[in-house]
């Protein structure tokens, strides 16, 4: 699937170099990272703005550059994709927001530490506009309510362009995570908006990950 071919919906706030794109239907991981990759090559050579890509993608764990695979504990469940980011295992599901953020770290510093804390600060802003307070957890990457793991951060820099991103916890089906040790922890449980019981509209999550991110990455 091109890039170039998903629906765009940008919103007029956001700096117009930076693109957003969002996806109705699930993509296929793999179509993803293809997609992900061409894009990433286009902003590199000056072709194409940066990207902030919103979508879902059918069920299917991941394994990142550091995953352990005796933390895959049902290998037959669903597809697992041996994936270039960083981090461990994770799931990918239908009611699960997932962003990738393909920028220009040449212009944010060649910070890739700094980046990372700001995706996190991204999230937590995110949620506080939908009415959680989201918080980090110490020696963890990513974003916890009340102890449970709400979001995810998994990226991998490639000339100075960013590809991956985060993956927010809506309304997906918890009980997928128990096929694996998300994100190696083993004792920490996940969460999702609905769980929470807050709002689980995906239009209205969007727009909270739109205005979150002109406030601390735009």
């Amino acid at each position: 699937m091109a890039m170039e071919a998903l629906a765009r919906r940008p919103h007029p706030a956001l700096k117009p170099q930076i693109e957003w794109l969002a996806s109705g239907a699930p993509v296929p991981y793999a179509e993803a990272v293809t997609a992900m990759d061409e894009r990433v090559a286009s902003i590199a050579r000056g072709e194409a703005m940066e990207c902030v890509w919103l979508l879902e993608h059918p069920a299917i764990y991941t394994a990142g550059t550091s995953a352990d695979p005796a933390e895959l504990l049902t290998p037959a469940r669903f597809p697992v994709f041996r994936s270039g980011r960083g981090g461990r295992f994770t799931y990918h599901g239908p009611g699960q927001r997932v962003a990738y953020v393909m920028l220009d770290l040449s212009r944010r510093g060649h910070d890739v530490r700094a980046f990372v804390t700001a995706l996190e600060d991204w999230l937590i802003a995110t949620l506080a506009r939908l009415g959680v307070e989201g918080e980090r957890k110490q020696g963890q990457i990513g974003i916890f309510v009340h102890g449970a793991k709400i979001a995810s951060i998994g990226v991998r820099v490639r000339r100075w362009i960013s590809l991956h991103g985060v993956s927010l916890n809506v309304a997906p089906e918890l009980e997928h995570f128990s096929g694996i040790v998300p994100c190696g922890l083993k004792e920490v449980p996940v969460t999702s908006l609905a769980a929470l019981g807050a709002g689980t509209d995906m239009d209205r999550v969007d727009e909270a990950l739109r205005v979150a991110f002109q406030d601390v990455l735009g």
